[in-house]
Order: C-alpha cells, then structure tokens, then sequence
C-alpha cells in the first residue's frame, strides 16, 4: 500500500509541475488551482508514506521519479531538447531510484 500511496503522491507532483508554466507567475486562475492543489495533495499523500518508510528514502524516490517523469513531459509534449549531460545525470538518478528500492534494509521487500 505504500508504494501505492507514493505513486499517487508522484502523481499529483507531476501533474501540478507540468501545470506551472501554464500559471504565468500564478496570475491564471486554472493551472494556479490546478497547481496549488495538485501540490497540497501530493505532500498529503507523501506524509502518508512516512509512516512506514524512512522520510529521507521516500523523499528521494518521490523527487528523483518526479525529475525523471517533469523531464519526459518536457521533452515529449514541450519540445524541450536534453543535452548528453542532462540525459547522464537524469540516468543516474534513475540508477539511484533502483539501488534504493533493490538493496536498502529501511524498505519493506
């Protein structure tokens, strides 16, 4: 259920991120309900993981695949290009994410 939770928590990340351009500074009224809501019920769904996982690995799973899923949208529906530097590093993090998932003892296996 956990795991659940946190891919709801991304969820709501992601949605209220890719929001944020549209805001102009949060003087729209649409993508700035949509943003700030969508953000308030990301950080609800996040405190609900910290009650069985550590805060500092839920952090790191939920920013990393938040990165890694904002940069995708950026590339795919905002014609935003990646450089070889930003393509490496958004692979680490994604190296990171498995390391923690695969081998840390703070996680339910």
């Amino acid at each position: 259920m956990t795991y659940f939770l946190l891919f709801v928590a991304v969820c709501f990340e992601v949605v209220a991120t890719s929001a944020l351009k549209q805001t102009a500074g949060f003087t729209r009224l649409l993508p700035s309900t949509i943003c700030i809501v969508g953000y308030a019920l990301a950080i609800y769904f996040l405190s609900l993981t910290v009650r069985s996982m550590p805060v500092g690995v839920i952090y790191a799973i939920w920013s990393g695949t938040g990165i890694v899923l904002i940069a995708t949208i950026g590339v795919v529906f905002l014609g935003e290009r990646l450089d070889a530097p930003a393509v490496i590093g958004l692979a680490l993090i994604i190296a990171g994410i498995i390391i923690v998932n695969l081998f840390s003892r703070n996680l339910p296996h």
